[in-house]
């Protein structure tokens, strides 16, 4: 049982009859009152509150239909909860004008407890008051919510929600702007349940209860913490091949600028949300430069990216463009044996989250003061990738993450994955295998950058583009999660003006976009050490290509089911995607690039 239900903002909905306020018949020995809980105006069967006295001043609040003759606390849940599952039970004694709320957390077959208290009475709370059939109306208005409160006299206070204090009779019914979110439905005589609140259970404030609810339920592997992202930072050991790299050890390449480590992730069910986080701030660059977190794919036939980080980027497949430049890496590659042509026997890196850091933040902060700006000490990223968390489970999982810069000093980043359930059941079925429904079809930004893998400049003389391949997924809808950000830094580059590209399906346009961000000097406080022009703007402040410094650049999604469908196309066969962009002309000695990923995933 949850002590607050979330405060949320309905539209007003009619509801039945059964659901309306009305005085409820209660006999004179009843001790045991049941709610039934409602969502959306609807009746759920199986949830319930219920509330049963106990003593002269005492009653109990707890979940299930029935309270059992030798009830005990937080074990009266049935079938396997997830990790982490709490309940509630609540223990109003009005003697002390107190409320002791006993939490009982869930890791299989272990239990632990901690209790909170809080007082009865809330005479901060101002309740307006009316006549309704019988019933006594309380109203009020927290967090812009409208609470209203039925009660029918008796000769105890009683309320299954005793955190906004008691009144005085019996509550009844209980709505939330405009919908009946809890009703009395029955009322009986039962043995007298022999139950107890344990005193030796730690005492523990909200505040701390609400941090160990989460810490015991948000599955949080710590990938990299503190790790320095620089120029010229020697490798940890003589790494000659991914064989030799053991689990849970960080590792320099391309001079220091990226960071690599090998882990085991849980397999967890599928209603799990998963989401990265990523702490950054300077330690000696000054810089805006792009950063890129990342999940090698490695359970595919064929070499992987590791070959051109533990070798050179010269050693992945490559892209010979127009230009006679060589682009190490950057698109999927299907086997050239006649018998297996359509095996991929090269993905490159899936993108979890392109990031960009701001100008110098934290240690540049002491540089520059400008009236009415407070410098932030880090920048704070956070974006969900439940969509690709088929690559971030199992045994063998490989993160890197890469800021380019050339400074000894460089940047500083920590970075997280927490996975947060949306059902308390423990679902068996995992995303284990969902890997196979994440394609990672192409991705240019450069990671290897230092270490001597090519920009991606191509888009001037050439489009890119990938095959794959779609069998028996005529019945999912497939997207392309696409990012893409515009890279030039002078007036005339690509960073500082629009281009749009377009993305093409088996050679004919399917999709159009423009990556631009207009929002950049929302970010100024996060830019210590961005340039200052002489009409009041900073460098900071200025419109770009899908990117802003300070922030990280949302995917967006591109529904190819929805395509084939529209032009009467069949979904099952093989297909090519392009990418094509009207990148701009080099200017002395100067280039527009772009660096644009691409993952097919499905739903």
């Amino acid at each position: 049982m949850k002590r607050l239900l979330p405060l949320l903002v309905f539209s007003f909905y009619l509801l039945p009859s059964w659901a309306q306020p009305k005085v409820v018949k209660v006999a004179k020995n009843d001790n045991h009152f049941v709610y039934e809980v409602y969502e959306y105006g609807e009746r759920i069967d199986t949830q319930y509150m219920q509330i049963e006295i106990y003593g002269g001043a005492d009653y109990l609040i707890a979940d299930g239909k029935i309270i059992p003759g030798e009830y005990r606390p937080g074990f009266n849940v049935q079938g396997e909860v997830i990790k982490g599952y709490s309940v509630e039970d609540i223990f109003v004694d009005e003697r002390t004008d107190s409320v002791t709320y006993l939490t009982t957390i869930f890791d299989g077959e272990r239990r632990e407890q901690y209790r909170t208290r809080g007082p009865y009475s809330r005479p901060d709370i101002h309740f307006d008051t009316a006549q309704v059939g019988g019933l006594t109306r309380y109203t009020c208005s927290i967090n812009s919510n409208t609470l209203e409160f039925y009660v029918q006299p008796y000769k105890k206070n009683l309320t299954p929600l005793p955190q906004y204090g008691h009144f005085p009779g019996l509550l009844v019914s209980f709505w939330r702007n405009g919908q009946c979110r809890m009703q009395l439905v029955k009322t009986e005589r039962m043995h007298s349940s022999k139950f107890y609140c344990p005193q030796d259970v730690p005492l523990v404030t909200a505040r701390e209860l609400a941090r160990i609810k989460r810490e015991r339920m948000v599955v949080t592997t710590r990938i990299f913490d503190s790790v320095q992202l620089c120029w010229g930072k020697a490798m940890s050991g003589d790494i000659l091949s991914r064989d030799n790299i053991p689990y849970d050890s960080v590792f320099h390449f391309a001079g220091g600028t990226l960071a690599l480590k090998r882990i085991r992730l849980p397999k967890l069910p599928k209603h799990y949300q998963t989401f990265v986080e990523l702490h950054q701030r300077s330690n000696g660059d000054a810089y805006d430069r792009t950063g890129s977190l990342f999940v090698i794919p490695t359970s595919y036939f064929g070499i992987t990216f590791l070959e051109g980080i533990f070798g050179h980027p010269d050693s992945l497949p490559l892209f010979i463009g127009r230009d006679g430049e060589r682009y190490q890496g950057i698109v999927s590659t299907r086997s050239d044996h006649p018998t297996h042509e359509w095996v991929i026997r090269y993905h490159p890196p899936v993108e979890l989250m392109r990031f960009f850091t701001p100008f110098g933040v934290g240690k540049f902060n002491d540089r520059v003061q400008i009236d009415g700006l407070e410098w932030q000490e880090e920048v704070f990223f956070r974006q969900e990738v439940t969509d690709l968390k088929g690559y971030l489970q199992g045994d063998d999982i490989w993160i890197g993450v890469w800021i380019g810069n050339y400074d000894k000093g460089g940047h500083i980043v920590t970075v997280d994955l927490k996975s947060y359930p949306n059902d308390t059941r423990q679902d068996n079925t995992t995303s284990e295998g969902d890997d196979e429904m994440c394609l990672s079809l192409f991705n240019t930004c450069n990671v290897l950058e230092m270490a001597g893998q090519n920009y991606g400049k191509l888009f001037a003389t050439d489009s890119l583009t990938a095959e794959f391949g779609l069998w028996g997924d005529s019945t999912r809808h497939v997207k392309l999660r696409y990012i893409a950000t515009g890279h030039g830094g002078w007036e005339g580059g690509d960073e500082f003006n629009p281009k749009t590209h377009t993305i093409l399906i088996d050679g004919q346009e399917a999709f159009t976009y423009t990556p631009w961000r207009s929002d950049c000097g929302r970010y100024r406080e996060w830019n210590p050490v961005s340039g200052n022009f002489w009409n009041g703007l900073s460098s900071s402040d200025y419109s770009r290509s899908g990117w802003c410094p300070g922030t990280a650049t949302q995917p967006v999604y591109f529904d190819l089911t929805e395509y084939f469908r529209k032009h009467h196309l069949p979904i099952d066969g093989r297909h090519t995607i392009t990418v094509a962009i009207p990148q701009g002309a080099p200017q002395a000695g100067s280039f527009s690039h772009w660096c644009v990923s691409g993952v097919l995933v499905t739903e």
